[in-house]
């Protein structure tokens, strides 16, 4: 987790105009999605929740045959159904990642959860929830409408992304049965610091969600040019000279594609309400889960936990602590493989080239061994 700060656009100032956002996907009904030809995306109604904002999430689905940047060799009949989770303060704009499953034989699916990318509405606050089991209902809906599509019997793998790992480690242990395979990108298992930060924050945390649980909490400003963001481009001036000539056209060099409105540099606003429901999910992690499928944790081999730049940023994972991830993942189920990746960093598939390819491989290798059997 990242502390927050205003909206900040590719250079983390805000925008003189700032553009409208684009159109919300139909609802009930696929239409282009804002990552372009290739992908679409459909809006998912909700039942109102407590905070009654008309929230709703967004599925977005992958189609190769409509891509033309798809990548040779993939199979026109998939194999596996694949849903991914984002994390906090994020959404899903990993077009890369999608084609490299897509590839693998996955039929893949991205959620946008309710306040959050493409589900963000008008005066939401982003990423408000005060129980991660709300989500219980976007997730239920996405794959049924992904089983509709693919089929009922088709093998089916969530994946997780930092808060969206935990929101699926604990979604999977209480829905045995439901789905095939877990894989998770940099869990947010555990609170940076470990338990005894978390026994000791806590009460601080509930003391201020009785208060307010929709304040903002206050959190330390930076200098803009001191915050480092993961989608940022290479820069010679603070990284140096280029790792490799070759990899000049990479995203990892020439920055990834986002919108800033939807993941804000260096987060979101913390709010007292949603940090108690992330505290409260850890702690059932830290009590051992009972997922019942085959769970693959991938993580960054080192941390440096910090939303400035340091010369490490590029080269570890700078949002959560890379060790109490792999010490938790493993009470998550009885059968757990926990891979870790030398340079990798908090989201493994913006990582450097090779290390993506590592990760791509790794998943690749997993998949045939659990689900592809």
């Amino acid at each position: 987790m990242s502390t927050p700060a205003a909206p900040a656009g590719p250079e983390h100032t805000a925008p003189t105009e700032p553009t409208p956002p684009p159109q919300p996907a139909p609802v009930d009904a696929w239409g282009l999605d804002v990552l372009g030809p290739g992908f679409r995306a459909r809006t998912l109604q909700l039942l109102p929740d407590a905070e009654d904002d008309d929230a709703v999430a967004t599925l977005v689905h992958h189609v190769p045959a409509l891509d033309p940047a798809a990548l040779p060799g993939t199979p026109t009949v998939p194999r596996v159904a694949f849903l991914y989770l984002h994390g906090w303060n994020d959404y899903f704009f990993q077009a890369h990642f999608a084609r490299e499953v897509s590839r693998m034989g996955g039929a893949f699916y991205a959620l946008d959860l309710r306040r959050y990318g493409r589900s963000l509405r008008a005066g939401q606050m982003l990423g408000w929830v005060n129980s991660l089991t709300d989500y219980d209902e976007e997730i239920g809906l996405a794959l049924a409408a992904v089983h509709a599509a693919e089929g009922w019997d088709m093998p089916t793998v969530l994946y997780g992304h930092s808060t969206g790992g935990l929101v699926a480690s604990l979604w999977a242990d209480r829905h045995p049965g439901a789905i095939s395979a877990l894989v998770l990108n940099s869990a947010w298992l555990e609170i940076q610091g470990s338990e005894p930060v978390r026994l000791v924050g806590e009460p601080v945390v509930r003391t201020l969600a009785r208060r307010d649980p929709r304040m903002v909490i206050p959190t330390r400003s930076y200098p803009p040019k001191a915050l480092y963001s993961l989608v940022d481009g290479w820069s010679p001036e603070r990284d140096g000279p280029l790792p490799d000539p070759a990899w000049a056209d990479d995203p990892y060099i020439t920055g990834w594609s986002v919108d800033r409105r939807w993941k804000m540099v260096p987060a979101a606003p913390i709010r007292p309400g949603w940090l108690l429901a992330i505290l409260a999910g850890q702690r059932r992690v830290s009590e051992g889960l009972d997922v019942r499928c085959p769970v693959l944790s991938m993580g960054s081999a080192r941390s440096h936990l910090s939303v400035t730049w340091t010369p490490q940023s590029r080269q570890t994972d700078t949002v959560v602590d890379a060790d109490a991830t792999a010490h938790r993942a493993i009470g998550l189920g009885k059968l757990v493989t926990v891979a870790r990746f030398d340079g990798g960093v908090h989201d493994l598939v913006l990582s450097a080239p090779p290390v993506r390819e590592q990760v791509y491989s790794a998943l690749r290798r997993w998949l045939r061994g659990y689900v592809l059997t």
